[in-house]
């Protein structure tokens, strides 16, 4: 097991972190072994995976050893009779599909970094673009293995289809954060790949115009497998990142909509449904025309990074609260004196909002920055909504998270916490504090 000093920057705030020393384990045995030795020198542990993490929650804020899983990184079996793939925490999303790639099968959860590894995934509850259809990392997992901070290992899950023995200790697990035990390896749920797939992209004038329409489509029987948000200022960043243009399309505010499945006529009576939605509406029959709308959207979040200093959002909201949310947080920050660009995943509430510097100064993005955070927070709240809906609370969010969430939902996960850590050596102060 290989080991080296460590010091890391936050990727989100710039803050420097030191830890006492980062591991890096190439098997379940080396886990619980690192793990005995943890307890045993009364220290405190964060489990690492791609560092593609958004919230802070693998950052080593006091000094805490860190184990990296990117070496333990072997796919171990596809059982296609089961439908179900074994991996190592440590592979990654692009591994995933690249395994799966000359195969009958994939694996539908589509989180925005592909290097994320499946671990941090789970960790996270992370969910992605085709969500909507396909659910997120929570409903394709069957069944982990973890190492508790005593260091026994426990299974949680099964690969039976259906299992209504006990309590749902997976779905425990699932969204922890690394904060109830370290998750080693996972049986995915594969599932055939649709033979067809189509794209449309359609424009409207504004959000106002566009909310109805998911309405609509969600009601009206159709399950798309992508329905995505986002306006057009939000897309002329990545067309200056990418050196991409985005399609001659008029309006300011966009559907981009992706149905897949097995019976072609029906996939096009269903485009033919989502044309009539819009007077502006593209069907992407051009495969180079596909991938560059695709690009573009993918590429939003980090190409606003390359031009300035943001703080990445991920809240979420009942659907049907969507269009107002955005219009209110918009005119949150123009009273700010903040800029700000929001784009998501329609079908399912979650909304990207990307607050960003420019050209204020440290003091200023600071202040104005922890005031509209504390009005955004708020609001959501207020709506129903939660604060994150994919990248899960870390550090940066656990203000708002503490703050927003019921007293006995609070008391009961701290309850969860100490039954599984009542040391507190996983991963402490992160989600909230003990």
């Amino acid at each position: 097991m290989e080991i080296s000093e460590n010091y890391l920057t936050n990727r989100v705030t710039g803050e420097i972190g030191q830890a006492t020393a980062i591991y890096f384990p190439t098997s379940q045995d080396d886990v619980v072994e690192l793990m005995q030795a943890v307890r045993k020198n009364h220290q405190k542990l964060i489990t690492i995976g791609g560092h593609t993490g958004l919230s802070g929650a693998t950052f080593p804020d006091n000094n805490q050893v860190l184990m990296s899983l990117e070496k333990m990184n072997r796919i171990l079996k596809l059982d296609t009779e089961t439908m179900t793939l074994t991996v190592e925490a440590g592979v990654t999303i692009a591994e995933i599909s690249e395994f799966l790639a000359e195969t009958p099968y994939f694996y539908a959860p589509d989180p925005g970094s592909k290097e994320a590894s499946i671990g941090g995934n789970a960790a996270t509850n992370a969910g992605g673009m085709r969500a909507v259809k396909y659910g997120v990392t929570r409903d394709n997992i069957r069944a982990m293995r973890v190492i508790l901070a005593d260091s026994r290992e426990l299974q949680v899950g099964s690969i039976n289809r259906k299992d209504s023995s006990g309590y749902d200790l997976k779905d425990i697990f699932i969204g922890s954060e690394g904060t109830l035990g370290v998750i080693t390896e996972l049986d995915l749920k594969i599932q055939p790949k649709p033979k067809f797939s189509r794209d449309i992209l359609l424009g409207f004038e504004s959000l106002t115009q566009l909310s109805p329409k998911v309405f609509e489509i969600l009601a009206s029987g159709l399950v798309p497998a992508t329905l995505e948000f986002f306006e057009r200022d939000s897309m002329s960043y990545s067309e200056r990142a990418l050196k991409l243009d985005f399609p001659d399309l008029s309006g300011q505010a966009f559907l981009l909509i992706t149905l897949d499945g097995n019976a072609e006529q029906q996939l096009e009576n269903e485009l033919d449904y989502l044309a009539s939605l819009s007077d502006e509406a593209l069907i992407l029959k051009d495969e180079q025309t596909r991938n560059a709308v695709w690009q573009l959207r993918g590429a939003i979040a980090s190409s606003v990074e390359l031009e300035s200093i943001q703080e990445p959002l991920d809240v979420v909201v009942p659907v049907n609260k969507i269009a107002p949310t955005i219009i209110a947080l918009k005119q949150m920050a123009i009273a700010a004196d903040l800029s700000a660009i929001f784009f998501g995943h329609a079908g399912d509430g979650n909304i990207h909002a990307n607050i960003i510097k420019n050209d204020l100064t440290d003091e200023e993005w600071t202040e104005k920055l922890e005031a509209y955070l504390d009005e955004l927070y708020a609001y959501v709240a207020k709506v129903g909504g939660k604060p994150s809906a994919e990248h899960g609370i870390g550090l940066l969010k656990k203000p708002y998270f503490q703050k927003y969430i019921g007293t006995s939902e609070l008391v009961a996960m701290k309850a969860i916490k100490r039954a599984f850590d009542p040391e507190n050596i996983l991963n402490p102060g992160k989600i909230f504090d003990l």
